[in-house]
């Protein structure tokens, strides 16, 4: 399998508090990661270093082959990040933040009107298209933030809370969407929705208080549990519990 993402000792220290401690973690075409960790564990902060959104204090992070400090210009062009809250250009249209979207990412002519369909398609705009950002409903510019992600066909997804705000169904939609990608991207996804690990990740990696302390299947993370827990929640909460002090 074809590493698309490895981390090595990975380390972010804002000040006296160390937010992310000596991560290492790899992540092949095919594999969906569930990145978990308690609130405060360091999740969103090793996402913004592996995106190249904040430079860590020590360690580094390759995509594609490309070390993000190195060459980051290279590395961003195989990454699609979906960043925490999704923060977008408010005064624009839909259509317009799209398309300037696509631009950026280099995109001309009749290949980026059709990456600009699929992805409209995809996560089912098309009714809003001509809305202004900051008018839309929070799921909605969850699933813009997701186009977005998603319009120039990266091969490494970067994901923080992407069903964040969504409805049932509509959760239920970007999950199948994100399956029928997985084969042939390398995927991580932050979530605190332990069913959402179970629906679409083939691995689950926990973090807490900035140290990885879990990398392995879902099933086996199940297995792991010492007092003979039945759910994900309840070993997660079982796991991380045991980690603090």
């Amino acid at each position: 399998m074809q590493k698309l993402i490895a981390i090595e000792g990975l380390t972010k220290r804002f000040g006296p508090l160390t937010a992310v401690s000596d991560v290492s973690l790899t992540v092949g075409r095919g594999d969906v990661v569930g990145f978990l960790g308690p609130n405060g564990a360091g999740k969103s902060t090793a996402m913004r270093m592996v995106a190249g959104f904040i430079a860590p204090t020590a360690g580094r992070s390759l995509v594609c082959g490309y070390d993000v400090g190195d060459f980051p210009i290279l590395a961003k062009q195989c990454i699609g990040y979906l960043p925490e809250g999704a923060p977008l250009y408010g005064d624009m249209t839909v259509e317009k933040f799209l398309d300037f979207i696509a631009q950026a990412r280099g995109l001309t002519g009749s290949e980026k009107k059709q990456k600009l369909v699929t992805a409209i398609e995809k996560l089912e705009i098309g009714d809003v298209l001509a809305q202004h950002v900051e008018t839309l409903s929070k799921g909605f510019k969850r699933r813009v933030g997701l186009a977005q992600a998603i319009i120039h066909d990266p091969q490494v997804l970067i994901l923080d809370e992407p069903t964040d705000g969504l409805d049932p169904n509509q959760k239920h939609r970007v999950r199948n969407l994100i399956h029928d990608m997985a084969a042939n991207k390398a995927i991580i996804i932050s979530t605190h929705i332990l069913e959402e690990v179970e629906a679409v990740c083939n691995r689950a990696a926990i973090i807490n208080k900035g140290r990885l302390i879990f990398d392995d299947t879902p099933g086996a993370l199940l297995k792991s549990s010492s007092s003979g827990s039945k759910t994900l929640e309840d070993v997660f909460r079982e796991l991380t519990s045991d980690h603090e002090g």
